[in-house]
């Protein structure tokens, strides 16, 4: 089914001292980009998200933003070499009287404490978020994908309304076309080889005969409605069909000369070309 490059997903887990946010967002794009913040998580919840988002996205540029927050510990290391060194310095120095140090008088010292934090990381629960997140985003760009899908066949419906009424009249269209050519020579010449006013006139008709196009567009239609309801649906597939159906309602726009008709032609390039707007945005 047509899926959209467009999506939203988040999803977020609190519990005491932890706090996990995840939220994905995404974009149009030719390719897949996929951009994870903060830059500086394990390689291995980096590699577990980009491979995650590689199985199930072809397409779009992805921002994934992550907001963590674990419950941590502090430990404190004294220096004692650099500590000792202190106590003689001060020894050497006469006008100074301490008799003994106190926290107070080293905590601020460089060197002589060294403060270490350890915080608790739960990757497995990060993980949890992140798929939970990935599940919203996923089930957002399939709902906007039905919306396009059904934008299309509609679209498509009206396409097919177009062409059966430039169809069903073609064979009327020829006809009064050749008439029309006719009464134009006859104005211009009162003696005329009627065979070879009839095979010229056959000649010029036959070039705004617009069967082919009809039956051109009438096979990308179809086809189009098959890779719309395809499970293997491409962006790309749709685009390249949709660039071949506006150049046959162009042509057919340009063949038809009868306003009544033209503008059904006229009808059918607009149509085409909202649909080559939307198709920027499948999958």
């Amino acid at each position: 089914m047509t899926s959209s490059m467009t999506g939203f997903g988040h999803s977020r887990h609190i519990n005491k001292e932890t706090e996990i946010y995840c939220e994905i967002k995404s974009v149009n794009h030719r390719f897949l980009d996929i951009s994870i913040k903060p830059n500086d998580i394990s390689n291995e919840l980096d590699l577990f998200i980009r491979d995650a988002i590689s199985k199930k996205v072809k397409r779009g540029t992805l921002d994934i933003r992550l907001k963590l927050k674990f419950p941590s510990s502090n430990s404190y290391i004294i220096n004692n070499e650099s500590l000792r060194n202190l106590g003689k310095s001060i020894d050497g120095v006469k006008l100074l009287e301490i008799k003994k140090l106190t926290f107070s008088d080293i905590k601020d010292i460089p060197g002589i404490i060294k403060t270490e934090q350890k915080i608790q990381v739960n990757q497995n629960l990060i993980k949890k978020v992140f798929k939970d997140a990935f599940k919203t985003f996923l089930l957002n760009r399939a709902a906007e994908g039905e919306k396009i899908n059904k934008l299309f066949l509609s679209k498509l419906n009206k396409i097919n309304k177009c062409i059966s009424k430039l169809e069903s009249s073609n064979k009327k269209l020829l006809k009064i076309r050749s008439e029309s050519l006719k009464k134009k020579v006859h104005n211009i010449c009162e003696t005329v080889d009627k065979d070879r006013l009839a095979q010229e006139v056959a000649l010029l008709a036959l070039k705004h005969d617009v069967a082919e196009e009809i039956e051109r567009i009438n096979f990308h239609t179809s086809s189009l409605k098959k890779e719309l309801v395809s499970r293997s649906g491409s962006g790309k597939k749709i685009d390249f069909i949709l660039q071949e159906l506006f150049r046959e309602t162009s042509t057919l726009s340009v063949k038809l000369d009868i306003p009544r008709y033209k503008q059904i032609a006229l009808d059918m390039k607009l149509i085409v070309e909202e649909m080559r707007e939307q198709a920027q945005n499948i999958e």
